[in-house]
């Protein structure tokens, strides 16, 4: 198969001038080169840009080249960037009891979209990179978990700090922790956004305890939906998603960083398909009717979620879904 040659090179057209860009390699070290996959632009915000994503011909591992430095990206994320939004905690509603209390149980466990999946473990100490606002830190910590978290938004870490919970702020790659320190460390859809995915793994590694658990979610570049969708497709979010795994790729990448694979579960949601049809029918004059499709992967809500279950199931079922979690377990 022939393959064509990507041209690296920085191209500065269309993008702020606060903006820096670096062309990068595959972080697996190969040397095939690469092939085109998609151009596109931040569909998300509006700000300018053009960039582009590929694939290494080796591994199969995509991304985005080039791209924003470190120093330069974060115009990319503006203040009502979603994860940063929404992710406050809830106060406790009354205690439901007794055939109420089983059948909502059930339900949960019938209809989990499986999206903070985590494996059976007795609770020790915890870190949660990409914290945000401290949702998912206080939840633990009610389940009886030592929690601490880790968020580049000064903003949403004080929130999580307001609740009692120790939170570094900064990047991944600029925080120091000691070795062996905790039992399980999870990132939702987090892991896209790092530069130096195959480094901030090898951190973690230092910093879990012998058989620590990795959990990390983030889109499925391997889904139909990416493919059908392509500039289009709402988890391609340029240029802030910097690489985009499929399946085999993050397996590669984990083994790379000290971690193996345990097992992918496939989020039972389709919100990242929606809101590519959303963006779809905004671009061909539906604004108000994609808009409304475009809130979906932020929080259908629990009836939509509900309603689009019997297709989000088999897709799931068949790993092509949008969205996939990943169980790893630190290599000793």
């Amino acid at each position: 198969m022939k393959i064509a040659k990507v041209s690296l090179q920085v191209n500065k057209s269309n993008v702020p001038e606060s903006v820096q860009l670096e062309s990068v390699v595959c972080p697996l070290g190969c040397q095939n080169g690469d092939k085109l996959v998609v151009h596109g632009q931040d569909m998300l915000h509006a700000i300018p840009g053009q960039y582009t994503v590929v694939q290494c011909v080796a591994c199969g591992l995509q991304r985005t080249s080039p791209r924003p430095t470190p120093g330069t990206i974060g115009i990319y994320y503006p203040s009502d960037y979603g994860p940063y939004r929404g992710t406050q905690v809830a106060c406790e509603g009354k205690t439901v009891g007794g055939i109420k209390a089983r059948f909502i149980q059930f339900a949960k466990k019938i209809f989990d979209t499986k999206a903070h999946a985590v494996p059976a473990m007795q609770p020790g100490r915890m870190l949660e990179i990409g914290c945000a606002s401290g949702s998912y830190l206080h939840e633990m910590a009610l389940n009886g978990w030592d929690v601490e978290g880790i968020e580049y938004s000064s903003e949403a870490a004080q929130s999580a700090r307001a609740l009692g919970y120790k939170v570094d702020i900064g990047a991944l790659e600029s925080i120091e922790k000691p070795r062996n320190g905790y039992d399980l460390i999870v990132g939702w859809m987090v892991f896209e956004h790092l530069h130096q995915p195959v480094q901030c793994l090898r951190k973690l590694a230092n910093w879990a305890r012998p058989d620590a658990r990795l959990v990390l979610s983030m889109p499925n570049a391997g889904s139909f939906e990416s493919k059908l969708f392509g500039s289009r497709w709402y988890a391609l979010q340029l240029p802030s998603h910097l690489f985009h795994y499929n399946p085999d790729s993050i397996h590669r990448i984990l083994n790379a960083g000290g971690w193996e694979v345990e097992c992918i579960h496939h989020h039972r949601n389709i919100g990242n398909l929606l809101g590519s049809l959303g963006y779809w029918l905004r671009d061909h004059g539906l604004e108000r009717v994609g808009q409304a499709f475009m809130r979906f992967p932020q929080g259908g809500g629990r009836l939509g979620a509900l309603m689009m279950f019997p297709l989000a199931l088999p897709l799931a079922w068949c790993g092509q879904t949008g969205r996939m979690t990943v169980w790893a377990r630190r290599v000793c």
